[in-house]
């Protein structure tokens, strides 16, 4: 008997093994010390400044992180830096990493500092921190300069009272440290006795702007309505309960979002149907609406509220979280969500920040990730990772919170990025779309020379799914990846709520193999 060998399949395996044999070697290395790819310098600078983290993380130090950024930045021409900060201010709502961006720009005196100024320093604290960094020196100087100046004296100059009056809150520098500083000339007699009242000095006060008016007589006559001021310039007043309940009910939806602990240890809560109340308008569809607010903004927002917080608001949070699944985009075709949860992703998201360090972790971004995409996708396989493959049981009708919990419970163990690909490959899990929410700090896998464990175990996984598209979200700030950069790979760094946005646009093939950066370079950073 003859036995006939099947071409078409030996000419496949050998394809295979030919391309496994071409895949880039990893030259770099991770923060572990284990093989890595690097990223060009444009991607590092878009992944460090995504996550708009200037604060301490698992695997690096603020210092270190701003250097990083510094150095990156003299390699890089400023037209990318502007887009960069622009992008970082306007869909990632970052703070302190565009203003930084913005303050590189005035250090180098380019000519995008303006439209780059225009866009990102668009309230009081970005232009206080803007301030910031240009008098400590972090960017080579520490004066203001010229053109600076006369940026931050237009900004004085043209924003309305109610944001002048949200600028004058905070301290390092305050508002009035730079109205010192810049000595603005304004135009308006209500302008020139708000700025009179900032730094101490006489002024009319029939001159005041309405709400400024309102709040000085309301501290000689606390009878009166509260006035319409943010809510921080009444916190040195003795206010009443009844009193913080009325700010409570003027308040916006994420003004209230923000404040709820605030409220609590003022006895809003204590008054009967404030709870109701304030529960009512957080789980408003049409004001979740209005808000745009998606699920990550929402789980901070759940897990930050502490034990004062009445469990019908809490509840209220977990609904409003449910309804703004409307707003992640549906993915389709076969999706598999790998969320990394080793020992070093229950680090703060956004670094350590002492008091301030915030609640949810990396591992809690993982976790949400995996239960919004099986909300949205129902058949979604998840495959939580360490060293190994982590058996966990999730389920699509369960709400967000309950799976994110399920998923955040497992924590610890080292760091496999390619464990959920081998599985896929051994028990021949198809999929349309792989997302890896990871710190990319893989070593239980690190091997000397070759591509990384990841790519091989990927470029196996493409045998049998030659269509697939693999999305990598690195949430801590890196500049190295366990996937090099490919027509199918995504490497995404830091998590928004943006990132939904991006993994739907990538898995139709609507995102170009630029990718991420070419988001950035599509962003018209010119002066109207």
């Amino acid at each position: 008997m003859h036995i006939v060998a099947n071409l078409q399949l030996f000419q496949s395996v050998n394809q295979a093994e030919k391309q496994a044999e071409n895949l880039p070697a990893a030259l770099a290395v991770n923060a572990e010390g284990a093989p890595a790819y690097a990223l060009s310098p444009r991607h590092q600078l878009a992944q460090y400044a995504a996550t708009g983290c200037l604060n301490s993380t698992f695997y690096a130090s603020a210092e270190a992180q701003l250097a990083t950024v510094l150095e990156l930045c003299k390699a890089i021409d400023p037209r990318f830096i502007a887009q960069t900060a622009v992008y970082c201010r306007e869909r990632g709502h970052m703070k302190d990493m565009p203003a930084l961006l913005v303050a590189v720009l005035a250090g180098q005196g380019t000519q995008q500092l303006a439209p780059a100024f225009a866009r990102v320093i668009d309230n009081g604290k970005m232009l206080r921190n803007f301030v910031q960094i240009l008098r400590s020196g972090a960017v080579g100087r520490k004066s203001l300069g010229t053109r600076p100046k006369k940026l931050v004296q237009a900004w004085l100059n043209n924003a309305s009272e109610q944001v002048l009056l949200a600028a004058s809150v905070g301290n390092a520098p305050s508002l009035a440290d730079v109205v010192k500083m810049v000595h603005p000339k304004p135009q308006e007699a209500w302008r020139a006795a708000f700025f009179a009242w900032l730094i101490g000095k006489e002024y009319h006060t029939a001159d005041l702007p309405p709400a400024l008016n309102a709040f000085e007589r309301y501290k000689v006559d606390p009878s009166l309505p509260v006035p319409p001021v943010p809510f921080q310039m009444l916190t040195a007043l003795p206010l009443s309960a009844e009193q913080w309940a009325q700010i409570a009910r003027q308040g916006g939806w994420q003004m209230l979002r923000m404040n709820l602990n605030t409220f609590a240890r003022h006895g809003v809560f204590g008054i009967d149907g404030m709870a109701e109340l304030i529960a009512d308008k957080l789980r408003d569809p049409q004001a979740i609406a209005r808000a745009k607010v998606f699920p990550y903004q929402l789980m901070s927002a759940c897990m930050a509220a502490g034990d004062s917080v009445p469990a019908i608001v809490k509840a209220a949070l977990e609904q409003a979280l449910e309804i703004s699944l409307l707003n992640v985009p549906q993915v389709a075709g076969k999706v598999v969500v790998c969320p990394d949860v080793s020992g070093s992703m229950s680090s703060p998201v956004s670094g350590y920040r002492g008091s301030a360090t915030s609640s949810m972790r990396c591992i809690d971004v993982a976790a949400l990730v995996a239960a919004a995409m099986l909300r949205k996708n129902p058949s979604t396989v998840v495959l939580p990772f360490e060293q190994n493959v982590v058996e966990c049981e999730l389920d699509a009708e369960n709400s967000v919170m309950e799976n994110a919990a399920k998923l955040a419970a497992i924590g610890g163990g080292g760091t496999n990025c390619s464990a959920p690909l081998a599985r896929m490959n051994w028990k021949n899990i198809p999929a349309d779309l792989v997302i890896f929410v990871s710190d990319n700090e893989s070593w239980v896998d690190g091997k000397r020379g070759g591509a990384t464990a990841t790519m091989h175990q990927w470029q196996k996984f493409k045998r049998h799914n030659p269509q697939a598209r693999m999305v990598c979200i690195d949430i801590a700030p890196h500049a190295t990846t366990q996937a090099c950069e490919r027509e199918d790979i995504l490497n995404i760094g830091g998590f928004s709520d943006e990132v939904f946005k991006m993994i739907a646009l990538f898995a139709c093939g609507q995102l170009d193999p630029a990718h991420w950066v070419g988001e950035i370079e599509a962003i018209d950073v010119r002066l109207v």
